[in-house]
């Protein structure tokens, strides 16, 4: 039986309570990752501790999930101190003082080399612009001094995570972004520094302090805005874990009610669930019946009637009235917490393509280290030994991978708050590389294109013109149902109703101007979960049956997509019979691009066999059940009003009901691909120029670090095209 550790409460976790050496399964926080590839160096630096079994971690969500021996997982933190990376229970408050602590010290880390940068520049401008007389020599050498004391900071405090990288990185015997970067700074800093101690020395007198604050500010400044993308998904998947420590209503064995955490709950527990709460674990209904909504565990979109001695899923809605269950099982072993689980092996499967940065990085950063390496074997041999390791930090200097680094970052931040006031949130920018590759889209039905809705038919010829007043009753009410039959029709003008009454799992009953007592709710001899209307103690007169609507913005959303090229189907855990029929209502083929009666796993394997067939997937829902689905596919977006699960799992958010941003929001990933090439393509162009200027010694430091301040200047100004 599933077992649920005390420190990471919440985490969905399988293992054995037969023994505590048994293995579990751990979800963990992470502090410390600054780039794609250090995700796999910590997967390879869990695997290597003895009694790890497995290990996945993703870089998106800052989220490892760890299988070992439970006193082994308790050491994990400790066990890898010193290594760069820390790890936190993924509890909320743990998790979120971790992430607060990583914020915190790269803000105060940019914040350090960007006031030593502005510093140093001041100090710097007069010895570029002041020649001969006007510049002493005396007053040159001490603002070179002023630029030394202040470059220690940052090389000493706001260098670090470039340095601590670079370190990793040449340790797994791995070419990252930060080895150039931190082999620049250091060479750079060195030759600087031994250049003011003797100018007339073999390193030359050429200083490069303020060349060398400029770029490592520009590089955390970019790093910042990553974080801050990474923070975001992570701070949800930590809500996720807080969601499990809720407080429910369990009844002690005197009768008393006591509200306890859900992960404490067990199989066998007395729970109270009121109306309109979430049933917390598959459990037993005890007495009377009641209506549960399981739309957003099985896409079923109707609310279904539940009895005493049937199941209640967890997960799914109590809609009729209070209820008394038994659980079935305790907390994580349900279908909601199987889902969750299934979450979290998505979120950190590793992913099968890398990044167009990624794919660029390796063969543009052994060039410059190659050039950097030739040009000083080159000046040293042939041409002047003195001026070799100058030329050499002048190839790393101009050839430094600011421009380069903030090509993908600009573009994407850019594209962020450009659809973020059209309603669509990235969750994790790095999405818009994937968004812009789709090529097939699979859409939810229930609740993302259709709506519920309630059509009224006469039980009595002339019951018509009371819809009017059973529309004035239904407002009364929040229940969905109510409000459905609400959006029916317009109230009838003036009328009032008297001494209304709401009873859980019944209805609403309410007085005339006559006395007459009238009743909305179910149809208690029929047990359909039609909602009927009339004279209490009467036959009814008007009975509002079940129905969904197409959202208005649906044909022309599909019609666009079709023009962006996208082959769209619907993926839905509702009844085949409605899917079919909506499929055919909205032009798809029945039983290719239209699946009904799917469960999660099957959504999820449909999703599989398109990506190995080549396919880039986008997916659409706002259920549990799609939670799965949306982990697994490249792109995912989830609607308004979506699970707190389909929430965590999407890539991106429909802050607003209109799905037909959806062809914007493909529309700007493509143009954000297009930019983001733009300004690598820019960052080749002028390392293609700069570097054989450098080489040949034709650039001054001042030159190389203005033509390096420059590039990444036009690589932001070009993505605020976005």
């Amino acid at each position: 039986m599933p077992v649920h550790d005390s420190q990471a409460a919440g985490a969905v976790i399988i293992g054995s309570a037969e023994a505590p050496s048994m293995a579990q399964e751990r979800a963990w926080a992470v502090a410390g990752l600054h780039c794609a590839a250090c995700a796999g160096q910590l997967r390879e630096r869990l695997m290597a501790v003895p009694g790890v079994q497995a290990a996945e971690v993703g870089y998106g969500a800052a989220l490892a999930v760890v299988r070992a021996p439970a006193a082994l997982q308790d050491e994990l933190p400790q066990r890898l101190r010193g290594s760069g990376y820390r790890l936190a229970p993924m509890e909320a408050a743990s998790a979120a003082e971790l992430r607060r602590q990583e914020s915190r010290q790269l803000l105060w880390r940019l914040f350090v080399a960007g006031f030593c940068m502005m510093q140093v520049m001041m100090l710097a401008a007069p010895t570029y612009f002041a020649e001969g007389a006007a510049m002493p020599a005396d007053l040159r050498r001490l603002l070179h001094w002023g630029g030394w004391v202040l470059s220690w900071p940052v090389m000493l405090f706001s260098s670090q995570p470039f340095l601590v990288g670079a370190w990793r990185s040449l340790r797994q015997r791995r070419l990252g972004m930060d080895v150039p970067v931190a082999l620049g700074a250091l060479v750079t800093f060195g030759v600087s520094t031994l250049a003011l101690f003797d100018p007339a020395g073999p390193w030359g007198a050429e200083i490069y302090f303020d060349s060398l604050t400029m770029f490592i500010s520009f590089l955390l400044a970019a790093r910042w805005f990553e974080l801050r993308a990474r923070h975001a998904a992570a701070a949800e998947l930590s809500e996720l874990v807080a969601d499990q420590q809720a407080p429910v209503q369990r009844e002690a064995a005197d009768g008393r009610v006591e509200a306890v955490a859900l992960s404490t709950v067990r199989a066998g527990d007395v729970l109270r669930v009121g109306l309109g709460e979430v049933v917390p674990v598959d459990a037993l209904l005890l007495e009377g019946e009641t209506q549960v909504d399981e739309a957003l565990l099985s896409g079923e979109s109707h609310p279904l009637r539940r009895v005493s001695g049937e199941t209640l899923v967890g997960g799914s809605l109590n809609l009729g009235r209070p209820v008394r269950v038994r659980a079935l099982m305790g907390a994580g072993e349900g279908r909601a917490a199987q889902l969750a689980q299934q979450l979290q092996h998505a979120l950190t499967a590793r992913p099968q393509a890398e990044s167009l940065a990624d794919r660029w990085a390796q063969p543009f950063l052994a060039g410059v280290l190659l050039l950097a390496l030739l040009a000083a074997v080159g000046w040293a041999w042939w041409v002047s030994p003195q001026q070799a390791v100058a030329v050499a930090c002048a190839v790393l200097i101009v050839t430094c991978p600011c421009a380069f680094a903030l090509a993908q970052p600009a573009a994407r931040v850019a594209s962020h708050r450009t659809l973020a006031r059209q309603g669509l949130l990235l969750q994790r920018l790095e999405a818009l590389e994937n968004l812009a590759r789709v090529d097939r889209v699979w859409l939810d039905k229930t609740g993302t294109l259709t709506r519920p809705q309630l059509r009224p038919r006469e039980l009595q010829s002339g019951a018509l013109q009371w819809l009017g007043r059973a529309v004035v009753l239904a407002s009364w009410s929040r229940h969905p149902m109510a409000q459905a039959v609400a959006r029916c029709a317009a109230g009838e003008p003036g009328w009032r109703w008297q001494d209304v009454e709401e009873q859980a799992g019944v209805g609403l009953r309410a007085r005339d101007g006559q006395g007459r007592w009238w009743r909305l709710g179910r149809d208690a001899q029929g047990g359909s979960g039609e909602l009927v209307f009339g004279l209490e103690g009467e036959p009814a007169s008007l009975v509002f049956e079940a129905d969904e609507q197409v959202q208005p913005f649906v044909p022309g959303m599909l019609a666009e997509l079709r023009e962006l090229g996208m082959r769209v189907g619907l993926l839905s855990g509702d009844q085949a019979a409605r899917v079919q029929r909506l499929a055919g209502d909205l032009g798809l083929a029945a039983g290719v691009d239209a699946l009904g009666a799917c469960s999660p796993e099957a959504k999820r394997e449909r999703v599989r066999q398109d990506q190995a067939e080549g396919h880039r997937v986008l997916m659409v829902g706002d259920g549990v059940n799609d939670a799965p689905v949306l982990a697994q596919a490249d792109a995912s977006l989830a609607v308004t009003g979506a699970s707190s699960l389909a929430n965590r799992a999407a890539d991106v958010l429909l802050l607003r009901g209109d799905l037909s941003q959806l062809p914007l929001l493909i529309r700007q990933a493509r143009r954000t691909q297009a930019i983001t090439r733009q300004n690598l393509v820019w960052a080749l162009l002028y390392n293609g120029v700069a570097i054989p200027m450098a080489l040949a010694g034709w650039l001054p430091p001042w030159a190389a670090g203005l033509g390096m301040a420059l590039s990444s200047l036009l690589v932001v100004g070009n993505s605020l095209r976005l």
